[in-house]
């Protein structure tokens, strides 16, 4: 079905897109035929990176600076990519931080970070293209979720309750919005060879299917679910056969 798909009549904005998981999830969605909008907060010549190579492949892309926890730096990079693309009807929310703390190391700024910067961002972002999802009666959002939503992870509690708020957050919204033809569905990717593990292949001793996951496989779950319009309040689960994480 991904490699079927034809995106080219849709707008995508990709939050956290620079690099890793949403860098491919960018790279997908262009593939496909959608513009696209290559969000990031630090890393600008990453993000320009993801569109020159879509740009090479003949595709439209911006990069598009933003801290996805201020609404108004939300409502400002909607705005932009707006009047560069056109109304954004797929969102992926995929912008993140994973800060390891142990449960007595754990500070309150640690926590308050972390559900700001992977929970709230998804709650603003979401807000913010629901107007144009709505004229338009069609939209696909996709939160980026974790195996750590269920088990315990190797981050801490607070990037638990992150994850587990976020796939809330995805039911909740899916029940609400699936009648105005706009579905919402999480993606939660478990140990994948990014940035974000800081090189632990040590890691794939624990995942039967004896390695690492890879971006572009995050990437092709992502797709699969904007062609399924029946499909929504769903987390679909990528961990290489563990139960849990």
């Amino acid at each position: 079905m991904a490699n079927e798909q034809n995106l080219s009549a849709h707008v995508a904005l990709v939050t956290g897109a620079s690099r890793g998981i949403g860098a491919a999830v960018a790279l997908a969605l262009a593939k496909a035929g959608a513009a696209v909008a290559v969000n990031y907060r630090e890393r600008g010549g990453d993000a320009e990176a993801v569109v020159a190579r879509i740009k090479a492949n003949g595709g439209r892309a911006i990069a598009v600076a933003a801290d996805v926890s201020q609404a108004a730096s939300v409502a400002a990079m909607v705005e932009q990519v707006t009047a560069a693309l056109g109304p954004v009807d797929i969102l992926v929310n995929n912008a993140g931080i994973a800060i390891v703390r142990g449960v007595d190391d754990l500070t309150e700024d640690d926590f308050d970070r972390t559900i700001t910067v992977n929970l709230k961002s998804a709650f603003l972002c979401t807000q913010a293209v629901l107007p144009a999802m709505r004229a338009r009666k069609w939209g696909r959002i996709v939160n980026i979720s974790s195996g750590a939503a269920r088990g315990a992870g190797a981050i801490g509690v607070h990037y638990n309750a992150s994850k587990a708020g976020m796939e809330g957050l995805t039911r909740g919204y899916a029940a609400r919005l699936v009648k105005e033809g706009i579905t919402v569905n999480a993606v939660a990717p478990s140990l994948i060879a990014t940035d974000m593990m800081g090189g632990r292949t040590d890691l794939a001793r624990n995942i039967p299917l004896g390695r690492m996951g890879q971006a572009d496989e995050v990437a092709q779950a992502v797709t699969m679910v904007l062609g399924n319009s029946y499909m929504t309040g769903q987390t679909i689960v990528l961990n290489g056969g563990m139960a849990f994480i």
